[in-house]
């Protein structure tokens, strides 16, 4: 992903703003996490939920990738908590 236009959206910008999260954490997860989800039937394009630890905080980006463009689409940015995830932070709680 690391040669990919990045495209952050006007959700994703509040979200990293109002939670602290720059714009090179979500490049570290980008480049460094392992998918958690993905969501096919997502308009306007298929996305994934992507999770890394990253400077001592368990991130998790929503994001989706234009080919035809050559770019990837930052839907959004968070906290990962224990609240709606398992300790691993990949497994979602029932």
């Amino acid at each position: 992903m690391a040669d990919k236009k990045l495209i952050f959206s006007n959700h994703a910008v509040k979200q990293m703003f109002q939670r602290s999260i720059s714009v090179d954490d979500v490049k570290f997860v980008l480049n460094n996490g392992i998918p958690v989800n993905e969501y096919p039937d997502d308009k306007p394009l298929p996305s994934m939920l992507i999770f890394a630890d990253c400077n001592g905080r368990s991130l998790h980006v929503v994001c989706s990738e234009n080919q035809l463009e050559n770019e990837i689409v930052i839907i959004t940015a968070y906290e990962a908590s224990t609240d709606i995830w398992e300790n691993d932070f990949v497994t979602r709680k029932r």
